[in-house]
C-alpha cells in the first residue's frame, strides 16, 4: 500500500540538501515555486513509488532513503537498472517524453520522497537554461550508464558482475564503520538482480568472496574488507 500525499510545509530553499541536489542552481523564487507545487510521501521498505507502465504525473526527488529502479525482463525476472538515494531525482525521462514509466521504483529502506507536479517542473524548465542543460546532462549520463551496464552484462563473467554489483552498492549508498560497511540492507536476490545472475550463483559467489577475506557478510549487509581485491575481480578502474 502506498502512502497518501501530504503537503510539505517548508520551502525547498530551506532544505539542507538543496546545495547538493539536482536543483542547486535554482534561484530562491524558483525553489519557492516548486515548494507550493509539491507534495511528499513516506514509504516503508518494499513499497513502490511508481510502477512500470504507469503514466507520469510529476518529478520525484528523494529527501531521505534508498530506492531501486527495476524492470521486468523478457522471462519475467526483475532486473535492477539503477540505485538512487538522497538528493537523486526519479521519473524525469517519462515526464519529459510524456510516455509511461519504463521501470518501477521501490523503496529499499524507509524513505521520504517529494513529488513536483509536471506542470510546475515544465514551467521552470522553460525559463531556466541551466536547469534545462543539467536535465540533458542527466539524460546523457543515464544513457551512457545503461550502455555500459549492457556491455558488462554481455561480456563479463558472473563473478566479475557480482563483484561490480557490490561496488555499485558501495558507490550509490556510501559506507559506515570507518568506510567498510555498505550502508544498505540488501538481499542476495536483489544483488542477483543487479548482476543479472541467479540467486543461487550469487549466494555461492558471495560466500566465496567471504571465504577469501574480501568481504564479510553481516546479515543482509556487506562489509568490504579488501577493496583493491574487489576492484580487481570486478575488472573496473578504481
Amino acid at each position: 500500500m502506498i502512502s497518501k500525499d501530504s503537503i510539505v510545509p517548508h520551502s525547498c530553499a530551506d532544505c539542507k540538501d538543496v546545495g547538493d541536489s539536482f536543483f542547486c542552481e535554482l534561484k530562491h523564487q524558483e525553489l519557492d515555486e516548486i515548494s507550493i507545487n509539491k507534495t511528499h510521501k513516506t514509504y516503508k521498505k518494499g513499497q513502490q513509488i511508481f510502477l512500470e507502465g504507469g503514466f507520469s504525473s510529476g518529478l520525484y526527488c528523494i529527501k531521505e532513503g534508498k530506492i531501486k529502479i527495476h524492470k521486468l525482463g523478457d522471462l519475467g525476472k526483475d532486473q535492477i537498472v539503477r540505485l538512487a538515494s538522497k538528493g537523486d531525482i526519479l521519473g524525469y525521462r517519462s515526464l519529459l517524453s510524456n510516455e509511461v514509466y519504463k521501470a518501477s521504483a521501490t523503496a529499499m529502506s524507509n524513505a521520504t520522497v517529494c513529488k513536483i507536479s509536471k506542470q510546475a517542473f515544465n514551467n521552470i524548465l522553460s525559463k531556466n537554461n541551466q536547469l534545462l542543460f543539467k536535465t540533458i546532462q542527466h539524460l546523457t549520463q543515464d544513457l551512457k550508464g545503461s550502455e555500459e551496464k549492457m556491455m558488462n552484462m554481455a561480456q563479463k563473467p558472473v563473478r566479475e558482475r557480482i563483484a561490480e554489483s557490490i561496488l555499485l552498492l558501495r558507490n550509490a549508498f556510501g559506507t559506515v564503520d570507518n568506510g567498510n560497511l555498505i550502508d544498505v540492507s540488501i538481499t542476495r536476490k536483489e544483488i542477483s538482480e543487479i548482476a543479472g545472475s541467479t540467486t543461487e550463483t550469487t549466494i555461492r559467489t558471495i560466500s566465496s568472496f567471504a571465504k577469501d577475506g574480501i568481504i564479510e557478510t553481516i546479515g543482509k549487509r556487506i562489509k568490504v574488507l579488501n577493496f583493491k581485491k574487489l576492484v580487481s575481480i570486478a575488472n573496473v578502474l578504481d
